[in-house]
């Protein structure tokens, strides 16, 4: 197997486990599972880096294996842990098997965008890089169709693991501080998140997004 063959392989998997993040039942699931795609997408990294020989990119796996893999999830998990709202359910407004299906018509019209992109950075990677904008929108379809608060945090997560795959596959060389810059948004969004869905369980005692009309005029 040649080395695009095993990023674009790896990629794959990412789909897979974005599933995972979205179906889980619990938040604190949802971390185990989001911490484990973040390790393929680590992974996914090193591949690239072996393929194109991009020194950068070893620097952005080690930075991800560090944020992505173990300071999000924990933070996460920790924080989310606590909180429960046991009126809630599943806090899902479609199926899991809806859910899948979405994630399939999502994947295909994805490949069929990216193969009309003429790049030659991205001629080998095509179908990673159709995973990663497929990662985007299940990221965003995460945030539309979970009532949840907690677990639209993690669709959150998954557009920003989308995004950081795509930079990857397009600019294997851009600088470390680029790198540095995506953890750090990562890792502040996550405690921003966090305490706003800590305050709002404190203060309202519901995870449901349907239920906060406070504010609504």
């Amino acid at each position: 197997m040649s080395g695009f063959h095993l990023v674009n392989g790896l990629s794959g998997l990412l789909i897979v486990t974005s599933l995972l993040v979205i179906t889980a039942r619990r938040p604190f699931n949802s971390a185990v599972f989001y911490a484990s795609q973040s390790f393929v997408l680590v992974l996914v990294f090193l591949a690239l880096a072996g393929v194109t020989g991009s020194h950068e990119l070893y620097t952005w796996s080690a930075t991800a294996l560090v944020t992505k893999v173990i300071l999000v999830p924990v933070i996460m998990a920790r924080v989310f842990g606590k909180l429960d709202d046991p009126k809630l359910g599943s806090g899902e407004r479609i199926s899991p098997a809806l859910s899948v299906i979405l994630a399939a018509v999502v994947v295909v019209l994805c490949f069929v965008v990216v193969s009309g992109v003429n790049l030659r950075t991205a001629e080998a990677v095509k179908p990673a890089l159709a995973i990663s904008l497929a990662h985007f929108f299940l990221g965003l379809a995460c945030i539309v169709t979970q009532r949840n608060i907690l677990k639209q945090v993690f669709g959150y997560c998954l557009m920003e693991n989308g995004s950081h795959l795509t930079l990857a596959l397009l600019a294997a060389n851009a600088p470390e501080l680029v790198e540095v810059g995506i953890a750090t948004d990562a890792i502040f969004a996550v405690v921003v998140m966090a305490v706003l869905g800590t305050q709002i369980h404190r203060t309202l005692a519901t995870l449901d997004a349907d239920q906060l009309t406070t504010l609504k005029g």
